[in-house]
């Protein structure tokens, strides 16, 4: 007798031990579709994101005088740094990179001097200011090997104007 209660206790300690299955039955599959407790919106105070469809360019930075006179500035004065086939390679890359954003840097590290057409500006670069944007602008440097285009990029109204391009006169 005392061997079937011995199996019986322990039968019974293993179910109490053991965990207990989920029995339960699985809701039925629903063809309806879920709906969102909230109106969706990834926008600052649940507005829609691009009233009407568009978002203004400058997002708060307006053209103004000095940021014209800066852009002007930083042209010359890269395209004066970039016009110096005689330097030595390293020497023209150290003073160059000042001007330039850090892709700009990467592509024209490897530049060789000796191959720049250029060796002078010839006068005051002019802008293409296009008034919805205010991160990006052209400039035209006038140079003895003909008119070069500069694009300037800034990442906000305060930040300096880097050059990110100096492309060379089409003909």
């Amino acid at each position: 007798m005392k061997k079937p209660l011995t199996l019986l206790a322990v039968a019974l300690l293993c179910v109490s031990c053991a965990p207990a299955s989920n029995t339960a039955t699985a809701p039925a599959a629903s063809t309806s579709q879920p709906t969102a407790s909230a109106p969706v919106s990834l926008s600052a105070n649940s507005g829609p994101q691009a009233p009407g469809g568009t978002i203004p360019a400058t997002i708060g930075i307006t053209w103004d005088q000095a940021s014209k006179d800066q852009a002007v500035e930083v042209a010359g004065k890269a395209m004066a740094d970039f016009a110096r086939p005689t330097v030595e390679e390293k020497q023209w890359a150290n003073d160059l990179a000042r001007w330039l954003t850090p892709q700009a840097t990467a592509d024209y590290s490897a530049v060789d001097p000796s191959n720049i057409p250029v060796s002078r500006v010839t006068d005051p670069a002019t802008l293409s200011v296009d008034e919805a944007n205010g991160f990006g602008v052209m400039a035209a440097v006038p140079t003895n090997a003909g008119t070069y285009t500069v694009q300037l990029l800034r990442t906000g109204k305060d930040a300096p104007w880097k050059v990110n391009r100096l492309t060379p006169p089409s003909s």
